[in-house]
């Protein structure tokens, strides 16, 4: 196809006119096409040159090779060089040469444009008879050359990176900027083009418009614009990226990492590398490697995520090549001056993780000769750079490159399994899961590091691997659950809270073991010995803490024996709760695989963890003493733990006696003071409840309660208070059965030692039972009953204050209701108790009992009225209650 061609310079008159015009021109171009073209090629020769040059002079001056856009969707590429002076002998003539090449057409053999530069196919006269000759091809000049270009771009070599950005960005659209190049000679400018449009994907290089010269580049409308120094400035115009090749070149490093490895590709003399990469970084970074180019960091992450997505697609004698250059070189090696980096020294891209896609890729798809470089040169940068530690096996290293590896990691290795500022079953897991591949020993290690995970698990500090949900390669491992809160604090003391039955085992939210714990523990005896050892120590310390976070836990106690205590922790979430507690002993006891005779450590593990913030009751700890014997007790260290258990029961608790008096008789001189009182105390009660035939009641309780070495708790003196009373009034304890028989009236002795006392605590519990429903139902339905009650309660006036307004008001508020509701009968057989008593005793209780006058008046001789009617109702009470609940 011939191109339609254009010639234009100044010229003679002649039908056209005279002056600067089209001299000669294609038949069939429309003059719309001229007008538009002579805005293209026109001419302004360089200030600084000189106004009337000679021909030598004439060869210095640039030479304006454009290639433009233009409305119709064609392009022109023109070529206007200074010719000086015109026919008239005016200077400042010029001759521009064009092709037009319509849309979609291309230059012969589809050559580049700026492959024209300098071609011998531009004239620098109009042809003589006026009709442009035919071009069929362009002949390249030798400056365009490849061994030209090379040396051209490795003399440019600070600049290449800065420029390709800009291309890159302008081509892709990214930056509509026109880039303005300016150099001594236009001939530098075509140049920088032809550097550009190598690296550009052939169509783009296609549709690059450029111009090697202008004296006006504000005006240029191609997207290369090349100027000299003295054209005019473009200043801080935003329209422009300007690479001033006459100035120093700017020291700000360029983050593009296509345009670094174009500029290295270049500057390595092997422009043929553009050639199959399609304008990518992947396959571009891919083959400079193999070529043996040494590339920034960003660059070889480039090629190693390329790699990794078309695996399967390099062959064998690239694949090699390529993982020999990635894995050359060691991590260790770098820095400022190190090829992977930027000028300031910092990482361009995250070359590490993109190595270890590739190998994740590759490994055990590739033979290990091959795939084995990339894992040691990953595993290495890993361990040094504090990287995600690759999960590689026994196949994915050669043996030389596994002692090599060894060697240099070492150190590293041991150092990151003791680093404390890690959560040991993270990353130091996995450094020692890297240490068993390469055959380093830390035995050493292993104590203190096994320490740290089993308090990293009992107090809840997450790992790194605690982010991650999933299984175990393995599948030990369950998805991971996040933590709940723990108690890791000193030892959880029962007692603390005394509630007796208020809760059994401790169940907290347990920390599910990472599936890289649960292999190492499976795959590392060694370790699994020392972890477990750990877990026990602090188990035993403290059972509820580590039994709330380890119970459910998945941890594999049964791959080894012993550790009891870890064992009763772990198997702690599947005991029962509540109910059968005394048999929750034993099941917790059971699964420590030994027994508390032999280790009487487990006694008390199994204490804390059934009773973890309360007590056994007074049976429970009743049965466990008499079970176990006290030497098991004494040598677990769980004596005081039964004695608190005696001394906590409630006052309803009918083995809390029985227990105070085994722990008595096991422990006589093993007790401290302030539990011996209190115990005997407890033990006295259970006397007095059983009618034991013992005297001197309240001077005994007294003499105890005064003598003890501290405080008596106070479930401890209500008990023996409310048996005392219980004792004094001839009625039975709460616990026994309805129909016991009657117990024997106390002594005169005693009730005296009561009311001489003027005890608060005892004369209180002596009211209150005094007010009870088995008081209360025997005074109904016993006439002697009656009587007896009344000669205690109308006893001893004026002895003490206190007894005095506890009688009368046992007097008025519970006997009075019940001996005017008694039958007639009733009354009757109890006047004649009083009777067989003594006769004053009859009169007093008549008088007492008359109304009217006589009877108010002997209520003041006896009491009433002193204190009772401004006393609030108690529960119980016999009257019933009165308006605004008073009697």
């Amino acid at each position: 196809m011939s191109l339609a061609q254009l010639h234009y310079t100044s010229a003679p008159p002649g039908p056209d006119g005279s002056g600067f015009r089209f001299t000669a021109v294609s038949p069939g171009v429309p003059p719309t096409l001229l007008r538009e073209a002579e805005q293209l090629i026109g001419y302004e020769p360089p200030r600084d040159l000189p106004a009337r040059p000679d021909t030598e002079e004439l060869k210095r001056f640039p030479k304006a090779f454009s290639f433009s856009e233009l409305s119709d969707g064609g392009t022109l590429l023109s070529r206007s060089v200074y010719t000086g002076a015109d026919y008239s002998g005016r200077w400042g003539n010029f001759h521009a040469h064009a092709l037009h090449l319509p849309p979609g057409a291309r230059l012969p053999d589809g050559a580049l444009p700026i492959t024209a530069w300098e071609s011998p196919r531009w004239a620098d006269a109009t042809p003589p008879d006026g009709r442009p000759r035919p071009v069929d091809r362009f002949e390249p000049s030798g400056l365009l050359r490849r061994d030209g270009l090379v040396a051209f771009a490795r003399s440019r070599a600070d600049r290449l990176a800065a420029f390709f950005a800009d291309l890159r960005a302008l081509a892709e659209e990214t930056d509509t900027r026109q880039i303005v190049v300016v150099e001594h000679d236009s001939a530098d400018v075509a140049q920088w083009i032809a550097l550009a449009c190598a690296v550009l994907p052939r169509e783009r290089a296609h549709r690059l418009t450029f111009t090697t010269y202008t004296r006006r580049p504000r005006q240029a409308r191609q997207q290369i614009v090349g100027a000299l120094p003295s054209s005019e400035p473009v200043g801080h115009d935003h329209r422009f990226r300007v690479h001033d090749c006459t100035a120093r070149a700017d020291a700000e490093p360029v983050t593009d990492a296509w345009a670094e490895v174009c500029a290295r590709v270049w500057t390595a003399g092997r422009p043929e590398l553009f050639h199959d990469s399609s304008g990518d970084l992947g396959p571009l970074a891919v083959a400079a490697l193999v070529d043996g180019i040494a590339l920034r960091a960003d660059g070889r992450a480039a090629a190693a995520r390329w790699a990794a997505d078309h695996a399967l697609a390099p062959a064998e004698e690239t694949l090699t090549p390529l993982i020999a250059a990635l894995a050359g070189g060691s991590s260790g090696d770098t820095g400022p001056d190190d090829p992977r980096y930027s000028p300031t020294g910092t990482p361009l891209d995250d070359e590490p993780a993109a190595l270890a896609a590739l190998l994740a890729r590759l490994d055990g798809q590739v033979p290990t000769a091959v795939s084995a470089p990339l894992a040691a040169r990953v595993l290495d940068s890993a361990v040094r750079g504090r990287g995600p530690l690759p999960p590689l096996g026994a196949g994915s290293l050669t043996p030389p490159l596994r002692l090599e590896l060894a060697r240099d990691l070492a150190p590293a290795l041991r150092h990151g399994i003791a680093d404390p500022t890690e959560p040991a079953a993270g990353r130091p897991l996995d450094l020692l899961r890297v240490a068993d591949l390469l055959d380093v020993d830390c035995t050493d290690a292993l104590p203190e590091f096994a320490g740290r995970i089993a308090r990293d698990l009992v107090s809840g500090r997450p790992s790194d691997r605690d982010a991650a949900v999933g299984t175990s390669p393995s599948g030990h491992g369950p998805e991971h659950v996040p933590p709940g809160p723990a108690d890791p604090g000193g030892t959880a003391r029962p007692g603390q809270r005394p509630a007796p039955g208020a809760a059994a085992y401790v169940v907290g939210a347990p920390a599910v073991c990472s599936p890289a714990l649960l292999d190492a523990v499976h795959g590392h005896p060694a370790l699994r010995t020392a972890l477990f050892g750990a877990l026990d120590a602090l188990a035993a310390a403290n059972p509820p803490g580590v039994a709330g976070r380890l119970a459910g836990s998945g941890l594999p106690v049964s791959l080894a024996p012993g550790f009891p205590h870890l064992r009763m922790c772990v198997a702690a979430g599947g005991a029962r709760t509540g109910g059968d507690r005394y048999g929750g002993v034993h099941e917790v006891l059971r699964t420590a695989g030994v027994s508390p005779h032999a280790d009487p450590g487990v006694l008390r593990t199994a204490f804390h963890l059934v009773w973890p913030d309360g007590l056994p009751t007074g049976e429970e700890a009743s049965l466990l003493l008499s079970e176990l014997g006290s030497d098991a007790h004494r040598l677990a260290g769980t004596r005081d733990l039964l004695v608190e258990a005696a001394l906590a029961a409630a006052a309803d608790d009918p083995a809390a006696p029985v227990l105070a008096a085994d722990l008595l008789r096991c422990f006589t001189a093993e007790l401290p003071p302030a539990h011996r009182a209190p115990l005997l105390l407890l033990e006295y009660a259970g006397l007095l409840d059983t009618d034991q035939d013992v005297e001197g009641w309240v001077r005994h309780v007294l003499s105890l309660r005064d003598g003890a070495a501290g405080p008596v708790p106070g479930p401890v003196t209500q008990r023996v208070y409310d048996a005392l009373a219980r004792r004094l009034l001839a009625v039975a304890a709460p616990e026994s059965a309805s129909y016991a028989p009657p117990r024997p009236p106390a002594p005169e002795s005693e009730l005296y030692a009561l009311a001489r006392s003027g005890d608060p605590g005892l004369l209180a519990a002596y009211e209150r039972v005094g007010r009870g429903d088995r008081v209360g139902e025997r005074l109904r339905t016993v006439p002697s009953y009656v009587a007896a009650c009344f000669c205690d309660w109308s006893a001893y006036p004026q002895t003490h204050a206190a007894w005095e307004a506890t009688r009368t008001t046992l007097l008025s508020k519970v006997l009075r209701p019940v001996v005017r509701t008694l039958p007639a009968e009733d009354r009757s057989e109890v006047e004649e108790a009083l009777r067989r008593i003594g006769r004053g005793r009859l009169d007093a209780y008549r008088a007492w009992n008359r109304p009217g006058a006589l009877g108010r008046l002997a209520d003041r001789l006896t009491g009433r009225g002193q204190r009772g009617d401004r006393q609030a109702t108690w529960y119980g009470d016999v009257e019933p209650p009165g308006e605004g609940g008073r009697r």
